[in-house]
């Protein structure tokens, strides 16, 4: 049976291409994440297929953002289709409507709090508020958990932090910027191996190219189900 603390990003630009990387890791892998990079390239027809006819579970990465009744619409919509996690941005206006939109499914609404490819200079360039990340990331964790969220999208460089928070109980945390030792960074900053993710509290760890670029990825996957099992 799969370790679904392993979820495996199909950041590949179409639903065939990622149908591929799936038959290639078999039943090595049971999570997989599909983004907005794909939703034209029949994103939604994948998650169906995965979901319906190979028992795979689906954490759609939609980090919607609007006004709230639109998110809440659009929530409501992408429940129907049994879908297992789905992403929002973690301002609680969001967090809130996203949550009334999932609710009579069992969709789990996760909180992105600062996206893992961003660093202190991107975000004085967005003009966020000063601070440093980590103290950033913990305080939009905590106002996404009062607002509801089942659980939040942070750096595994955060992860330990926001675990400790009261709000935090019962909570996930999903950890994207997951690097095995020596894999290229990528567009990620701020990045940890899989073992210090889970080590540090994360229920989940997505992993994108280190996987389904490597010359057998499903031994690539193996080797990062195998670190995580060792913690």
């Amino acid at each position: 049976m799969s370790d679904d603390r392993l979820i495996v990003a199909l950041d590949v630009p179409d639903a065939i291409s990622g149908l591929a990387v799936a038959e290639k890791l078999g039943d090595a892998v049971g999570f997989y994440k599909i983004g907005l990079g794909m939703l034209t390239g029949g994103g939604l027809a994948l998650a169906n297929e995965l979901k319906s006819e190979h028992g795979k579970r689906i954490f759609l990465d939609m980090k919607l953002f609007d006004i709230g009744a639109t998110v809440e619409a659009a929530v409501s919509g992408l429940a129907q289709f049994d879908l297992d996690f789905l992403t929002v941005h973690g301002d609680p206006h969001v967090v809130r409507a996203a949550m009334n939109g999932a609710a009579g499914s069992s969709m789990k609404i996760l909180a992105v709090t600062v996206l893992t490819s961003l660093d202190r200079a991107d975000l004085d360039a967005a003009l966020i508020r000063d601070g440093d990340i980590p103290d950033l990331v913990r305080i939009r964790a905590t106002r996404a958990f009062e607002a509801g969220a089942d659980g939040v999208i942070a750096s595994p460089q955060e992860a330990a932090l926001i675990r400790a928070l009261p709000e935090a109980e019962d909570r996930l945390i999903v950890t994207p910027g997951v690097r095995p030792a020596g894999a290229a960074r990528g567009d990620q900053k701020r990045v940890a191996t899989p073992a210090q993710a889970i080590s540090d509290g994360a229920d989940h760890i997505v992993v994108g190219r280190p996987v389904w670029t490597a010359s057998d990825p499903r031994s690539a996957a193996e080797a990062i189900l195998a670190e995580i099992r060792n913690v």
